[in-house]
């Protein structure tokens, strides 16, 4: 499991930001290159407000949060793997393990209206 190029981005809007670049996660437990393409557009990690003050939604975990949107707006992987995949994209990063626990349980149990639809919010 590894990061392969940068992650660059433009800002779009108070929330939303564009890839300027293509980007690219090896996922052990996917068994394949996660491929991001340049122009997609994510919010980081959808943390409702309340919380940003100990999860902000661009924290260290970010780039494990732009695969996470891919996945789910993309429906390459169940989300079942999605959710694995942000768990073991932000260990790649280094994140703490309470808050990559944290954030993982979050998706596990909230992130289903947001796999059905396509969307990250």
């Amino acid at each position: 499991m590894r990061f392969h190029l940068p992650l660059l981005l433009e800002y779009i809007d108070g929330r939303n930001y564009r890839l300027i670049q293509e980007f690219e996660f090896t996922s052990d437990i996917a068994g394949q290159l996660i491929r991001v393409p340049e122009g997609f557009v994510t919010d980081f990690a959808s943390v409702p407000r309340f919380f940003w003050r100990v999860l902000p939604p661009t924290g260290q975990y970010g780039k494990a949060a732009v695969i996470h949107d891919y996945l789910y707006r993309t429906h390459l992987t169940t989300k079942k793997i999605a959710d694995q995949v942000f768990l073991e994209a932000t260990k790649a990063l280094g994140v703490s393990a309470w808050k990559r626990q944290t954030m993982y349980y979050a998706v596990r149990l909230f992130g289903g209206r947001a796999y059905r639809h396509g969307s990250v919010d």
